[in-house]
């Protein structure tokens, strides 16, 4: 089959299969197929696949037909400018997760010290871009999966930032040293179980639940961060996290002591990342 027929056949086969944005995933499950990158597709509509190709791009559509995220199938996704290795052991890095890197950014280079923990770290992009962009930062990263831990410690390795993060296998900042951080930063659980039939159906069945859903309301593992995050964090230490729009009234409730509460919205105007300081004693 032409590569054109190919693309063709397989935005029909993923439109009828209700996959959103059928054209894009046809494509990237195409390159992935291929090994190259959009470019080559335009440029080569005539290209004849080859049997072994057409097989495994037929593979592929059918798990994406299925509703398995295109970024379990290619084991890739990118953030904040890095090719990050994803698998169903992490949360899919998402765009709005940039949000977070943007509030912090400005925050630590006004400070001449720069100690960042990342709390809930998943494929530890949180960690990976403060990385890249605070040269000088000591930076911690926590996760309480193993395998979760293992797919970040090989997106360090493979950016050749290994030097640069330590991890540790533990629940939220438990065991982490008590006021040593200037940042703790977290893109934890924020989705109440009475949520889930609002949320991506692919998300539900695809995605770790343990790093979608907190509990009933949303607001569980928050609000076990919260002081936790209050220990581990210098005198004027920021708290930063993001959070959807259905919990920022409690969430800001549950920081009612500390000091500078501030809710960031996303492109959507949806409340998206807020950030705190520790309270003074």
């Amino acid at each position: 089959m032409l590569l054109k027929a190919a693309l063709a056949s397989a935005f029909e086969r993923l439109t009828t299969a209700s996959v959103g944005s059928p054209r894009m995933n046809a494509e990237v499950l195409l390159m992935f197929t291929l090994g190259v990158d959009r470019a080559y597709l335009y440029a080569h509509p005539e290209r004849e696949l080859t049997n072994e190709e057409s097989a495994r791009y037929d593979a592929a559509l059918d798990q994406r037909a299925q509703g398995v995220p295109s970024q379990y199938i290619t084991g890739h996704q990118e953030f904040w400018g890095m090719d990050l290795i994803v698998s169903p052991a992490v949360l899919i890095p998402r765009p709005e997760t940039e949000h977070v890197i943007e509030t912090v950014l400005p925050l630590a280079r006004s400070l001449t010290t720069r100690r960042i923990v990342d709390v809930g770290t998943g494929s530890g992009c949180i960690a990976l871009a403060l990385a890249k962009e605070l040269p000088r930062a000591e930076i911690h990263a926590t996760d309480i999966s193993p395998a979760a831990l293992e797919i970040a410690r090989a997106n360090t390795s493979r950016l050749q930032l290994v030097s640069r993060i330590q991890f540790h296998q533990t629940d939220l900042l438990h065991g982490l040293p008590s006021q040593s951080f200037d940042f703790v930063v977290s893109n934890p659980p924020y989705v109440g179980e009475s949520e889930a039939d609002q949320v991506q159906l692919e998300v539900r069945k695809y995605e770790p639940r343990n790093a979608v859903f907190a509990g009933p309301t949303g607001l569980e593992v928050i609000a076990r961060l919260i002081p936790q995050a209050e220990a581990a964090l210098k005198p004027g230490g920021w708290l930063i996290m993001e959070i959807s729009g259905t919990i920022a009234a409690g969430v800001q409730e549950l920081l009612s002591r500390w000091d500078n509460f501030q809710a960031t919205n996303d492109l959507q105007h949806i409340p998206r990342v807020i950030s705190a300081h520790r309270p003074n004693q």
